[in-house]
């Protein structure tokens, strides 16, 4: 009998121990989430208004699940947010005028590319809705590929890895999707051009659904601001673009700038910019300018066109999830 109950304890006395990558962190199904409602740039005056856009508030969001935080998708429909972090993990929730979080959910890609087990696997960067259909597209960095899903994001409907991307880098991939009225996907990568007087970044459009084999694609260069990249892109009402750009600064953090892009003036292999709107960062607006904005996502209260920003935590103290809401006035 002794023998018998020690024979587990001398298999595993001689079996390795686990060297390999260490599993991605999942969010808990009942994960919550603490809020705090930034109010004190809200009754700042001289700090509402940053170029063109208008602060109208914002929260900070924080869990004691470790895998919280990370945010690098967004999209705000009505009263309805959903948020995703560049390791897969899916937050949703509604919040009202009253900037309280309810009917918070949590998740992750579950379905994706290779086996999810590190954190390479699930490199979601961006994410689009069709309110329409509830069909979401997410973009994944390190694979080049862009997958379809089902309304829950539990059901993958399809995959690609769009020609017109493979030459870009596993560190430089999709960075930032948006999709216009007419269909057409934008797709902004953090791949620089190689050989050019000045930082350009590979970028494409696809005719439809990037999924779809039969999409026809035209390349293009976008130019950043000097030093930034694209981190975040989303469609204005009118079609144009908005992106969001940013740098490191060691040792203080990070600067934003945010741009608008016309998607009238992309030509194939050509090169396009955009057209700055705001700046954040240092004594230009000091109460976000550390952040990493990464995404941001594009809403409607009756005429006015609001702006929604997250910013990536990197799961690090003392790094921020700030969710902010601004009007656009352009």
């Amino acid at each position: 009998m002794r023998r018998a109950w020690l024979s587990p304890f001398l298999i595993l006395s001689l079996v390795p121990g686990w060297s390999g990558a260490e599993r991605l962190p999942l969010l808990t199904r009942d994960a919550r989430i603490d809020v705090r409602h930034l109010t004190q740039l809200a009754a700042d005056q001289a700090q509402k208004r940053i170029g063109a856009l208008e602060y109208l508030g914002g929260v900070a969001l924080k869990s004691p699940d470790p895998a919280f935080g990370g945010f690098s998708g967004l999209h705000v429909e009505d009263d309805r947010f959903l948020l995703l972090s560049d390791g897969g993990a899916v937050v949703r929730f509604t919040m009202g005028d009253d900037w309280r979080i309810r009917e918070a959910s949590f998740g992750d890609l579950t379905q994706g590319p290779r086996t999810g087990w590190e954190k390479r696997d699930r490199d979601s960067e961006s994410i689009v809705v069709d309110p329409d259909t509830g069909t979401h597209w997410v973009a994944y960095e390190s694979a080049n590929a862009i997958w379809r899903y089902d309304e829950t994001l539990t059901r993958a409907t399809g995959q690609q890895r769009p020609p017109a991307m493979r030459r870009w880098s596993r560190s430089g991939g999709p960075e930032a999707m948006a999709r216009l009225s007419d269909g057409r996907f934008v797709v902004l990568s953090e791949s620089a051009r190689r050989g050019a007087p000045e930082a350009t970044y590979r970028a494409v459009t696809f005719d439809r659904d990037p999924v779809d084999p039969r999409a026809r694609t035209l390349r293009f260069f976008y130019r950043p601001p000097t030093g930034f990249r694209a981190t975040a892109a989303d469609a204005l009402p009118d079609d144009r673009i908005i992106v969001v750009n940013r740098r490191v600064v060691w040792p203080d953090g990070f600067e934003a700038v945010i741009t608008i892009l016309d998607p009238a003036e992309i030509r194939s292999g050509e090169v396009v910019g955009g057209r700055i709107v705001a700046r954040f960062g240092g004594a230009l607006w000091s109460g976000f300018g550390r952040d990493n904005f990464e995404a941001v996502s594009v809403a409607s209260e009756g005429d006015d066109t609001i702006i929604w920003l997250a910013t990536d935590d990197n799961l690090q103290w003392p790094q921020r999830s700030l969710l902010l809401k601004f009007r656009l006035i352009d």
